[in-house]
């Protein structure tokens, strides 16, 4: 059931809440279509940061997660014994990461992922003494220009000196295209898993990303692993993408009107240090539930102001739920989420477990 006007009432504000039914079906819904299509799902904890909502891809089917840092691995695995397959999507450089890394391989399956020849020795020398080599996976740039090998001879030179390196083991290839770039990926994946085989070293993995274009992942078929993030709550962005509605959108932002200073104005108590300032090329920095006509236009730390074009029909005290541009930096933004669904009686305050890490 959702949340009720009686559990809104009691929450302080500002406040993170996720509807897990909503969640539940998103998940279902991208799970059905990788089934569908041969895709193994790796959904990326960036957007949830909660062990128990990786539990919950793990059961619809996922074959393991994605982290971007060695320290939401930690939190990840150390909140579920569930999660035993874990894909970090960054070139991690320095001693004692490397060193936390080598403990989080000891406990799950783990795989990186290398652009360059530095990051590959430095891997190398860190586990070139453990009883299990290290899975490493050539990045490729197919059109996002942020981190990645430029071409699919590169990625051949690359992986070729991972199969070489001490302690690794070349593990396949990984991209994050961007949205509508299936063409791209399918051209310099093929190239690239092409030249490596005919060394005669196999390509067990070749994947790839992004929420945007998740339902289209097939259209590039060299792809056997899809990671969306963002799909579990999705948010505004997604919605001006034509990718969900806002009835499909399991994150809100739970707000109280502490200021009506005009007609056609209302401040509410979620500012910067909730909304976050992402705008993701929008006007505004959220969507108000039930108020089209309402527009989130200005925020300070923790201010945010409500415009209408007519009176804003709010008095101090009221609570609005606002739908956020960005649903993965809210959810960095708070210690906690309050979360409802089937069969829970009252919301419930689930600790973000591997928010805020700086390493």
């Amino acid at each position: 059931m959702p949340f009720s006007s009686a559990d809104i009432a009691v929450l302080n504000t500002p406040a993170v809440l996720i509807d897990l039914d909503i969640a539940r079906a998103n998940i279902a819904r991208f799970q059905a279509y990788a089934d569908q299509h041969g895709l193994h799902v790796r959904p990326h904890i960036k957007t949830h940061k909660l062990p128990a909502i990786a539990e919950m891809q793990l059961a619809a089917g996922a074959v393991g997660i994605t982290c971007q840092k060695v320290s939401e691995a930690e939190a990840m695995i150390a909140g579920s014994s569930a999660i035993t397959d874990v894909l970090i999507t960054y070139n991690i450089i320095g001693e004692e990461k490397l060193e936390r890394l080598k403990a989080v391989s000891r406990k799950v399956r783990l795989s990186v992922v290398a652009d360059s020849e530095v990051v590959v020795n430095g891997l190398s020398v860190a586990f070139q003494g453990e009883a299990t080599p290290l899975s490493v996976l050539v990045e490729c740039d197919t059109g996002a220009h942020r981190c990645g090998v430029s071409s699919p001879e590169a990625a051949v030179a690359l992986a070729r000196t991972i199969h070489a390196a001490p302690g690794l083991v070349f593990g396949g290839l990984m991209t994050y295209p961007p949205a509508g770039a299936e063409e791209g990926v399918e051209r310099f994946m093929t190239a690239a898993k092409a030249g490596i085989e005919a060394s005669g070293t196999p390509v067990p993995v070749v994947t790839s990303g992004g929420t945007p274009s998740m339902m289209h992942a097939a259209e590039a078929p060299i792809t056997t692993e899809y990671r969306p993030g963002t799909y579990v709550y999705n948010d505004r962005s997604l919605v001006a993408r034509g990718v969900c509605e806002y009835t499909n959108c399991a994150l809100t932002v739970l707000a109280t009107v502490v200021s009506v200073p005009a007609e056609n104005r209302a401040i509410i108590d979620a500012g910067s240090k909730t909304l976050t300032s992402d705008l993701l090329g929008l006007t505004g920095y959220g969507h108000v539930l039930g108020r089209d006509d309402i527009a989130i236009d200005q925020l300070s730390e923790e201010h945010g102001r409500l415009v209408s074009s007519g009176p804003v029909g709010l008095a101090v005290g009221d609570k609005v739920r606002i739908v956020p541009n960005h649903a993965c930096v809210v959810t960095n933004m708070v210690d906690a989420v309050f979360v409802f669904g089937e069969g829970m009686e009252a919301p419930e305050v689930w600790p973000v477990a591997a928010r805020g890490k700086i390493v």
